[in-house]
């Protein structure tokens, strides 16, 4: 039988702050509780809604009870609240990058895992309307086989961020989803990567990432452009796909002369071009419905830990590439502390 799930948000800045408006409006869950230590921020979530707020996760675990949690504090602070909350009975969901390391994130999945609670990242973009259409076209062969995906995703800095580098903070949108697109792993990348703003982290980066079936990727991620812009591309061998994220558009541009034989190019040439028709929704939205849902029905959770532990590989990998100007292959960050 279907329940009413409580719900509470832990972090409140401008993404934790979407949490609770979304969380508040969910059919079959009840925004019970937020918290986050600036009195403001607890003062607006709570404005209107017949709910408390408290200055510390653990006042809110202790009086409030939550089923599940949207754990949306500072990266830094994802492994001590996240275990918190699986130790306070709650299913978890925390934003991405899953942890601020690799023995963090497997940490917080050991300890869900134990308790039999449902651990899901927040890998946002895979809810959007038009990657789940694109993920349908690809799995149905429509382009055939994916040669090349390229993510391009920059605009302004945003001073609500100090504690991680672009690459962190950004970088695991696009590593998740060619991840979740091309159901393939990394096998290694290369990474130039640039620092502007005084903040000690990168802001100016720019990856390749070469998966184990043979398919490229190419990252350009910065926090220095002054209009924003979150595109992709999936280049296929009967032809392109580009998703704007933003705007939810999916196209597709046809090789016309493709007739690839045997996995080789006969002769490329311009097509015709089709822009999808695909119901606009907001990701957040979907991504907590689906959360929900898992709960309710025992699981599996909608992004596990496992694919938000394997972004995070990834990224420390195009760090550590970044510091050395040298390929870094993902086995040897697989056993990093």
């Amino acid at each position: 039988m279907n329940r009413t799930l409580r719900a509470a948000v832990i972090g409140l800045g401008s993404m934790g702050a979407n949490h609770a408006r979304v969380l508040a409006d969910t059919p079959g869950v009840e925004l019970v509780a937020v918290a986050d230590p600036d009195a403001e921020r607890v003062r607006k979530a709570v404005q209107g809604r017949p709910i408390p707020g408290f200055a510390s996760p653990a006042a809110l675990l202790a009086e409030t009870r939550p089923d599940f949690v949207s754990v949306v504090v500072p990266t830094g602070l994802h492994e001590e609240v996240a275990l918190a909350c699986i130790e306070a009975g709650a299913h978890v969901l925390v934003e991405k990058p899953i942890a601020a390391t690799l023995e963090a994130a497997r940490r917080i999945a050991a300890a869900a895992d134990r308790a039999g609670l449902l651990l899901t990242v927040g890998h946002i973009e895979r809810f959007n309307p038009a990657v789940r259409e694109l993920k349908r076209r690809l799995a149905e062969g429509q382009g055939g086989r994916v040669l090349q995906v390229r993510a391009r995703r920059v605009g302004p800095f945003p001073h609500r961020i100090r504690d991680v580098g672009v690459i962190h903070d950004l970088g695991p949108h696009d590593i998740d989803i060619m991840r979740y697109l091309l159901d393939d792993d990394v096998e290694r990348v290369y990474a130039e990567s640039r620092s502007h703003i005084a903040t000690g982290n990168e802001d100016l980066f720019a990856g390749m990432l070469r998966f184990r079936g043979g398919a490229m990727g190419l990252l350009d991620i910065n926090w220095l452009t002054p209009t924003k812009e979150r595109t992709l591309t999936v280049l296929c061998e009967r032809g392109m796909f580009t998703v704007d994220y933003a705007a939810q558009v999916l196209c597709f541009y046809e090789n016309y002369a493709a007739a690839a034989k045997e996995g080789v190019y006969a002769s490329v040439t311009e097509g015709p071009m089709t822009r999808y028709p695909i119901p606009n929704r907001e990701p957040l939205r979907v991504e907590l419905e689906a959360f929900r849902d898992a709960i309710l029905a025992g699981g599996p959770a909608p992004v596990p830990a496992a694919d938000g532990i394997a972004a995070l590989a990834v990224a420390e990998a195009l760090v550590r590439s970044g510091e050395t100007g040298l390929p870094v292959s993902l086995d040897e960050v697989a056993t990093l502390p």
